[in-house]
């Protein structure tokens, strides 16, 4: 699609979209910028022109910038961070021997100069008058010109001197795969403005919340490096490399000591890009006409690998559009050159040198992402369950999706975590922001295991078509905004007609658990009593199989008072009796089986293992 073409596609979306709230407000930037990289230093020179639209009721008299390369520097607030949390991150830190114990020492403490990342910025001009603009750690401070008024634009010019760190996370050179420019949070990029306020968070290594804009790259540097990463590239008969003209034939340029690719990207909230001279770069057509980049060293060792990933990331795109809603971008990357995996505009910079099986879950995840996070733009930062957990949950799916040997519950291992994180006692709710949690551990089984949990475990409460129809709307309603987690709890009330304000408090702004357990069970003349206890503080209702001795089987349910809603039988092939309903004041609720109790082999509460109890040896009682 061209460019002219791009732009009005998107602009008319997102037109249609704040026509449908007129309440709701963003913020919105259309980036320009040149860069310059030397590749023998690492260091680069950028002029940034950037078009701010004030969409808010505010008037701003002061705004920020990231500078994230400024933490890889010693004595910042992420190293001191690595140096002060109990289980930094392994990659983080080099492991030393000190008689017989073993230290782990910052990476980022032992940085020499030519070694540390940096952004330094110069010349800060707002509608071409000088603003006082102050950098304190990895965040510039702008005291503006003249104030930007409610619904009005202003242009902020610059100039950027950086260097890029050894990496040490995400961004970086010279990886642990020898991949040489990883370049993730490396331009000053404006912080973002919501109805909450500014968040100029600080880089201590978490996650991120970006302005919804447009952005213009010009990236100058030696011809023998091959690039990838977010937007289009507008220029591939001057660039070559593989990079194929509008036809079919594959062009290279005219010999020069240096190329310039001009790439352009539309409404994204974020650019990255990655660059090596051994890059292999194959496309592959996805589904609606996508292309698929995949961008990975030429290493004999992992080729067959990054080319057998390749039909299956066509799947994987295939079942998130099924299920989620149609990927809205023509183009998305997979570049060998990070860390582990981490998502951006239209790619994601990851590890390629492990087995199928790694890369083939790195590679969905991280496209995963694109749907949350790069289209719906929740605030990483504040809410990371509401990126990582929800593209757990259609990872997962999309895996089973694309298995030979399906399984039932795919989310299981999911659980099993949460479970481990319960048990341990260091579990903090998860509206903890991104960066206070005390332990990396119990921060990533929140945000991932706990954040999946939260859409799994609706299925057990509202049923899992009603699931899907929640994503898919969330979908159509939110792309290309800022959603809550309001947002998604209130999608899934209009989607079912359940309520459920107590499911999003109990789960998300609390540790309270689910503890259910079966009491007792007698006779009573000929029928079977049972009594049930609620143990836990979180509430639920209760579904129950019971297996006869005969090999029949009937299903129970209990509807919460509170959800005022009763759930569709998932398993329409077993009879299913509805009782009255529970209310959560009352800690036991008994009810009967029309048989006595020497025809019942066993009683199980949620047969589905969907519901999250953290104590499930009570959950089942067996005749003796």
């Amino acid at each position: 699609m061209k460019k002219s073409l791009l732009f009005f596609f998107f602009s008319l979306s997102f037109g249609n979209l704040l026509a449908q709230s007129s309440a709701y407000w963003q913020q919105h930037v259309d980036y320009k910028m040149d860069v310059v990289m030397d590749v023998k230093n690492y260091q680069y020179h950028g002029k940034q022109e950037l078009v701010y639209t004030n969409n808010s009721p505010d008037t701003l008299g002061r705004v920020f910038y990231h500078l994230y390369n400024n933490a890889f520097q010693p004595g910042s607030e992420m190293d001191v961070r690595i140096q002060s949390i109990k289980d930094p991150d392994a990659r983080m830190v080099n492991k030393i021997k000190v008689g017989d114990k073993e230290i782990k020492e910052s990476r980022i403490k032992t940085l020499k100069p030519n070694e540390i990342g940096y952004l330094k910025i110069s010349n800060f001009k707002q509608d071409g008058i000088i603003a006082n603009a102050k950098t304190v750690g990895t965040i510039l401070e702008v005291t503006l010109a003249k104030p930007i008024l409610p619904n009005s634009k202003t242009t902020f010019t610059l100039d950027f001197d950086g260097q890029i760190p050894v990496q040490i996370r995400r961004s970086g050179r010279n990886n642990s795969e020898g991949v040489e420019l990883s370049m993730a949070q490396w331009y000053p990029k404006i912080a973002e403005f919501d109805f909450e306020g500014w968040h100029a968070d600080p880089y201590i290594a978490r996650e991120f919340h970006g302005v919804w804009g447009s952005f213009d790259v010009n990236i100058t540097i030696d011809a023998a490096y091959v690039l990838g990463g977010t937007g289009y590239l507008q220029n591939p008969n001057e660039i070559g490399h593989g990079y194929q003209d509008s036809g079919t034939n594959v062009v290279y340029p005219k010999k020069t000591k240096t190329l310039t690719w001009h790439f352009v990207a539309p409404m994204v909230h974020d650019f990255a890009w990655a660059a090596d001279k051994n890059y292999i770069h194959d496309v592959v057509k996805g589904p609606n006409n996508v292309d698929l980049h995949f961008l990975y060293k030429n290493n004999p060792k992992i080729i067959e690998n990054w080319k057998n990933v390749q039909p299956l990331m066509v799947k994987v795109m295939d079942f998130y559009n099924k299920t989620v809603g149609n990927y809205p971008y023509k183009q998305y990357s997979f570049i060998q050159g990070g860390d582990g995996g981490m998502e951006y505009a239209m790619c994601t910079l990851m590890l390629g040198n492990g087995k199928l099986e790694g890369i083939l879950g790195t590679a969905t995840h991280e496209l995963g992402h694109s749907w949350f996070q790069h289209v719906l733009a929740s605030n990483e930062s504040k809410h990371p369950w509401m990126d990582e957990g929800f593209t757990s949950f259609i990872e997962d799916l999309a895996l089973n999706e694309i298995d030979d040997k399906k399984v039932e519950n795919p989310y299981e291992s999911a659980y099993r975590s949460y479970y481990k994180l319960v048990e341990s006692g260091k579990e903090q709710p998860q509206t903890t922001h991104g960066d206070r949690y005390d332990e990396n551990r119990p921060y990533s089984v929140s945000a991932y295991s706990k954040g999946e949990i939260f859409l799994s475990q609706l299925e057990y409460l509202i049923g899992k078509q009603n699931v899907i129809k929640t994503l898919k709307r969330y979908f159509q309603e939110f792309k290309f905004k800022h959603p809550t987690p309001n947002d998604i709890k209130r999608t899934a009330e209009r989607v079912s007609g359940a309520n459920l304000d107590w499911y999003l408090t109990d789960w998300t702004q609390t540790t309270n658990t689910v503890d259910y357990g079966i009491k007792e069970v007698k006779d009573s003349a000929d029928k079977t009593s049972v009594v049930l206890e609620r143990i836990g503080r979180m509430p639920m209702p209760i579904d129950i199989l019971v297996e006869y001795v005969d090999g029949t089987k009937e299903s129970f349910y209990i509807p919460l008072r509170m959800m005022s809603f009763e759930k569709e039988n998932p398993n329409p092939e077993t009879k299913r009796t509805v009782l009255g309903d529970w209310a959560w004041a009352f800690p036991t609720y008994e009810f009967s089986i029309s048989k006595p109790k020497t025809f019942i082999k066993k009683i199980t509460i949620d047969p589905s293992g969907l519901m999250a109890d953290a104590k499930r040896e009570n959950n089942v009682y067996e005749l003796k």
